[in-house]
């Protein structure tokens, strides 16, 4: 159900996960929300070696990962460190804190708003979806991509509002946007992810 179009860089992990209850009856705890601090002690840490790898991912299908554009593991750090990261549900916070402290971008999909078959890619040129719940867009062109049935849904700078989680979602897919010049950093950053799912009471089963 999940295809990888071939790619030298990418070292994507993608995985399933089933939540024991919708996300609205099951808010982060403390210990995850923690996760969100720069403060928090994780088993891993972001530097300029591991900013420079994503953004060189990110540029190899043509796109140019800066300004508004950037990877969305780079916001996450500026925020965290104006102490304007906050709680948005539990399937956000986990991906959210794995994706401050590894410095990897982070897609999270709801499974049932999207549609099978899954596919990672790299975008046509003219792609467009839309982002928020204001209507704005982002230009895909060139950006690796997770498609569904409908076309590209998510990517390591902003996913499509049409597929984003929401107060039932219980099933998400997840895509970790590793790349082959950090060898092994995308497995612990999922390591770590999978066990704060875990410890949440969430089923993970991994798509690649």
């Amino acid at each position: 159900m999940l295809t990888l179009d071939a790619h030298p860089l990418l070292d994507a992990v993608v995985f399933e996960t089933t939540f024991p209850a919708p996300l609205a009856q099951s808010p982060s705890p403390e210990w995850l929300r923690a996760g969100l601090s720069s403060e928090f002690p994780a088993p891993l840490r972001a530097d300029d070696a591991v900013r420079t790898a994503v953004r060189d991912l990110l540029r190899h299908g043509g796109y140019k990962p800066t300004g508004r554009g950037k990877p969305a593991s780079e916001y996450l750090v500026r925020a965290a460190g104006e102490g304007a990261l906050g709680s948005i549900n539990a399937a956000v916070d986990a991906c959210n804190g794995v994706s401050l402290h590894s410095g990897l971008p982070i897609s999270v999909v709801d499974a049932e708003r999207a549609r099978a078959p899954w596919r990672v890619g790299v975008a046509p040129p003219g792609s467009t979806y839309v982002f928020n719940a204001s209507g704005q867009s982002i230009d895909l062109g060139g950006l690796l991509c997770l498609f569904d049935a409908e076309g590209p849904c998510a990517n390591a700078v902003k996913d499509a509002q049409r597929t984003k989680t929401h107060a039932d979602t219980r099933r998400t897919l997840t895509v970790v946007w590793g790349t082959r010049a950090l060898p092994g950093h995308a497995a612990r950053a999922f390591a770590w992810y999978r066990e704060l799912l875990e410890r949440l009471g969430a089923v993970v089963e991994p798509r690649s």
